[in-house]
């Protein structure tokens, strides 16, 4: 696990690094467009992959997106890499001889 994925940052850091308002970004958690995890205290924490999605999520708004399209769009992208790895995955089975 790469430092980036660790959810280590709390939602004042994050409206801070991001320039959001603590509203505004769990307003994209309540959208589903983000997924912090939570401390046992019920604290959230996001990780800076979760700050690079934010912007990236904010400039889209910015650009007149809705949330309901961010998301769209993330699941399409997600689909299309699963399907990426199921041809990859066919491709090296074929060329080595894998049967499963």
């Amino acid at each position: 696990m790469s430092y980036k994925d660790k959810k280590v940052i709390t939602i004042g850091m994050v409206s801070e690094l991001t320039g959001l308002t603590e509203r505004k970004i769990r307003y994209y958690e309540e959208r589903k467009l983000l997924f912090p995890e939570r401390s046992k205290g019920g604290t959230r924490k996001y990780s800076f992959l979760d700050v690079e999605r934010l912007v990236d999520i904010a400039n889209k708004m910015e650009d007149g997106m809705q949330t309901f399209e961010i998301r769209r769009m993330e699941q399409k992208a997600i689909r299309k890499q699963e399907v990426r790895e199921k041809m990859l995955r066919g491709q090296l089975n074929a060329a080595f001889n894998i049967r499963k």
